[in-house]
């Protein structure tokens, strides 16, 4: 048994004792990477399974001012996170459930080499973007437990400072990741900085490219310390002046909230006007926070079915079409040199001057040395033509450039490239292929059934009844 299949069993042992659904989810995942490492897009040390969070994940990102950390200190009922006026940390953090009454700081290997962490081997990501291919998955991540029963079941991740240039290109990618991977996002301002000239940059990242996303409505925009801007602004102003910023960010549908901690805040007669609003808000976010759950079952259904779909839609066509490219660009090359070789002989031969016994034996050397030529020389233009095509290849999701062009390298090697004219499809892709991507589709429709099942009564039916 592979490493990879101890730590999934081990994965699916865990995800047992909270549904009987989530081990056969882990098999259909397992189902997609046979097919995936046929057609040479994954490693075999690779997994779908691997690439998503299993555990309910909320994600807090925002600018370097805007309350995060005094937002989730005030929810966890712990003083986990520092705080201040300006940045206090330039790393992600991951914050879960301990027993264990001390909090704990763990490295970030502690997240890289776990494969129940959405951090899972992202050190090679890291490895890739770091300048000097030096920096350390610890100059990213950290991970920190907490005996808060509100983090209980779940991964809360604390961002860095977004507005902070250091490590940006880094931050921005492992931003992007967290976003994708998490249940519920919550976006946070600092209301009293509304200005969108400062905070353009933050507003393109945490904004406008996210409301074109099919999962936009798990992101919640938060207009931090509220508390301190109605001593100087009129609220409804304020607010007023963050709807134009967003407004220009392309955010004009939604709403976002309104909030300050209760636990630092000078009562003043302002703040007691605003105080229902926003403390209603506040209750609203919880509530979304504590039902991330059910939303995280589904996300990861929605996560396989878009795998599958992505490998028969996507993957396969965009492998056919390469490898018909280079088809055709192979017979161009090699038409025009054995056009070129074809006039080469005919007039070495024409002058050469030789009896017909010296000719038939010259023409027997000469097939065979011409045979060994053409074949080294097709070998040589097929994988020429190969390293062109991927050269000019142009994807812009990383993971599935990465697949693409292991798949396309493995459908473009040199056994296959001596059978060119065979080949029509990508290896091993035909109907049983076909037919394993259909029996994953069929499953989703199953869980989705067994997920309602546990959370809906449609019929009304009492339990001894159904």
């Amino acid at each position: 048994m592979s490493r990879l299949d101890t730590r999934l069993n081990k994965l699916k042992e865990h995800l047992k004792e909270e549904h009987n659904i989530f081990p056969e989810i882990v098999d259909s995942f397992r189902n997609l990477d046979k097919i995936a490492y046929k057609l040479g897009f994954l490693n075999e040390d690779e997994s779908y399974a691997t690439r998503l969070s299993w555990w309910p994940m909320i994600s807090v990102l925002g600018a370097y001012s805007a309350g995060k950390s005094t937002f989730i200190n005030h929810y966890l009922g712990h003083e986990l996170q520092r705080t201040a006026t300006q940045a206090v940390d330039d790393k992600f953090t991951v914050v879960c459930f301990s027993s264990d009454e001390v909090i704990k700081t763990l490295p970030g290997i502690a997240l890289d080499a776990d494969p129940r962490f959405p951090f899972y081997r992202i050190s090679h990501e890291i490895l890739e973007l770091s300048a000097d291919n030096e920096q350390r998955i610890d100059a990213y991540l950290q991970l920190k437990t907490c005996p808060s029963e509100q983090v209980r079941g779940k991964i809360l991740i604390d961002s860095p400072g977004f507005d902070a240039d250091r490590q940006r290109s880094s931050t921005l990618r492992l931003t992007e990741h967290i976003i994708a991977l998490s249940d519920l996002v919550l976006v946070f301002f600092d209301a009293r900085h509304p200005e969108p000239g400062t905070m353009r940059d933050t507003l393109k990242h945490l904004v406008t490219q996210t409301i074109e996303r099919p999962d936009s409505n798990k992101f919640l925009y938060i207009l931090n310390q509220m508390d301190i801007t109605a001593k100087e602004d009129n609220p409804e102003e304020v607010v007023a002046a963050w709807q134009r910023s967003l407004a220009q960010s392309g955010l004009t549908t939604g709403r976002f909230y309104r909030i300050y901690n209760p636990e630092v805040c000078i009562e003043t007669p302002i703040t007691e006007r605003i105080n229902k609003k926003c403390q209603a808000d506040l209750k609203e976010i919880h509530e979304r926070m504590e039902q991330i759950g059910r939303e995280r079952s589904y996300r990861v259904i929605s996560m396989l079915e878009s795998t599958a779909k992505d490998l028969e839609y996507n993957v396969v066509p965009q492998l056919q079409e390469l490898i018909q490219e280079w088809k055709k660009q192979v017979y161009w090359a090699e038409g025009l040199l054995l056009a070129f070789l074809t006039i080469f002989s005919g007039m070495w031969f024409a002058t050469t001057n030789m009896s017909f016994p010296d000719f038939s034996h010259s023409m027997t050397l000469f097939s065979g040395v011409f045979i060994f030529i053409i074949i080294f020389l097709h070998l040589k233009i097929t994988k020429m033509i190969s390293n062109k095509i991927i050269k000019h290849l142009k994807i812009d999701n990383e993971f599935t450039r990465d697949g693409i062009i292991r798949a396309f390298r493995k459908n473009t090697n040199s056994w296959r490239a001596l059978f060119i004219f065979f080949i029509n499809e990508p290896i091993g892709w035909g109907k049983k292929m076909r037919q394993n991507i259909s029996d994953v589709l069929s499953n989703v429709n199953e869980y989705v059934e067994q997920l309602n099942d546990s959370f809906t009564n449609p019929s009304g039916k009492t339990p001894d009844k159904l």
